[in-house]
This record gives C-alpha cells, sequence and structure tokens, in this order.
C-alpha cells in the first residue's frame, strides 16, 4: 500500500483501488490519505466514494503487518467491492487540528527537560506526560515560551535515517512509550529548525505558524514521577 500521507501531510483526498472489503477486519486501498492511529495520533475519519455509492469511515488502523492501513466503515454502511476504483476523502478540518496539535507538542516536548512516558493527541485537547521527579512546572512561562516558538515561524520537514544511525544517537528518542517508526530498517524523522529533531511517523504542519495560538491546561501529578501537561489551542 502506498501512504500518500508521508508524502504530502496536505493531501486530503486521492483515488485508490480497493483491494479488500470487510465490514469488520476493514477496507484496504491501494495508497491511502488516511493516517492510522499509532504514536498517540487518532485515525482519520473521512468518506469513501465510488460510482453508485459512497461510505463514512470512522476510524483508521495499521494493518496486521504494521505497514499499511485498515479503513473502518460505519456501522451498517455500504461497502465497496474489491477491483472498484473509489475517492477516499479525509474529514480535512478534523486532520489539520491533530497536525497542529502533534505538531505544537513537539515543541512542548523541546522545552521541558525530561523524558516523555506517555502521550495523547485530540482534536480538542492533547497531552504529554514527563518524568520530572516532582519538580515544579511553570504553567504560565511555558505557555509563553511556547508561543514564542509557534511564532517563529520555524519550518518543519521530514526525512528518513537509518535504524543504525538511530542506534549511534538513541538521545533522538524522547518517548519512552512508542517505538520509533521503523520501516525496512529506516526510520522516520521530523525535524522543526533548530529547535526539535525526533524519530515520528505522525502528521505536522509545515510551518510552526500554522499552529495559531496555544493555551497550557492543567498541569497533573500522575504518581511520584510523572507531570502531565494538558495543551489546548486557543481557537
Amino acid at each position: 500500500m502506498e501512504l500518500a500521507f508521508r508524502d504530502d501531510a496536505y493531501a486530503r483526498s486521492c483515488a485508490a483501488e480497493v483491494v479488500s472489503a470487510d465490514a469488520e477486519a476493514g477496507i484496504r486501498l491501494s495508497r491511502s490519505v488516511f493516517y492510522p492511529m499509532g504514536g498517540g495520533q487518532p485515525g482519520d475519519t473521512g468518506r469513501l466514494r465510488w460510482s453508485g455509492g459512497e461510505t463514512a469511515i470512522a476510524d483508521t488502523r495499521k494493518s496486521e503487518d504494521g505497514r499499511g492501513c485498515l479503513l473502518i466503515p460505519a456501522d451498517g454502511a455500504a461497502l465497496p467491492r474489491p477491483g472498484d476504483t473509489v475517492t477516499a476523502e479525509l474529514d480535512w478540518d478534523r486532520r489539520h487540528r491533530l497536525m497542529r496539535m502533534h505538531t505544537a507538542l513537539h515543541l512542548l516536548c523541546s522545552l521541558v527537560d525530561g523524558p516523555v512516558t506517555g502521550g495523547q493527541i485530540g482534536a480538542e485537547k492533547s497531552r504529554l506526560d514527563f518524568a520530572l521527579a516532582g519538580e515544579s512546572v511553570d504553567k504560565d512561562a511555558l505557555e509563553r515560551e511556547l508561543n514564542a516558538l509557534i511564532q517563529g515561524g520555524h519550518e518543519v520537514t521530514a526525512d528518513w535515517i537509518s535504524s543504525a544511525d538511530l542506534a549511534a544517537s538513541p538521545q533522538l528518542v524522547r518517548t519512552m512509550s512508542v517505538k520509533p517508526p521503523m520501516d525496512g530498517g529506516q526510520v522516520r524523522t521530523i525535524r522543526i529548525g533548530d529547535v526539535d529533531y525526533q524519530p515520528c511517523g505522525g502528521t505536522h504542519v509545515a510551518n510552526t505558524r500554522e499552529i495559531g495560538a496555544v493555551r497550557v491546561g492543567k498541569v497533573e501529578s500522575k504518581g511520584k514521577q510523572n507531570r502531565r501537561i494538558n495543551l489546548h489551542l486557543a481557537d
């Protein structure tokens, strides 16, 4: 399967051929703009349209081999047939908010000096958990620094390194709870100007200004060492 979202996170739709279709197992396409749930980022939603039919996509998940994705149809939705040509259309407003949030979390990660122990990305609210061993977090100062980075207009680019390169630079891995995204011995990385660089398989905006203003929400204690920092888009 061609994962079109890896090459262009701004692609809102694509034409594809149906490889297989099952109400429970999902729909497999020859190529997809839909991102499958992983790395804390939810799977995409949207629609499939074809000659004589359409169906709502309620979720996208990784295929069993981890190298493709399965589009999960809404309950009771019509299914295309293998061999049909379909147009896959994202719920773009939701996806774009997730891209903004995901990129903002990378910036947050760059500002907090501690390994990431967990996280979750949402269109309305996101979070990262850090191992801070009881250290306090100045929420107001963190919010100011984060918004300053956003307004700095840093370019966001994706690249690939070898698994050997990653093994030689283990400090690149900031998230303890998620394995780096690997594909055939290659690891996808995201660089935000000179601010942040780490392995990541998700979707991001092209420039930090596109995130817009953010608000740091509650800072919660989750055990003796974990501090949970909640993040909201201001709009």
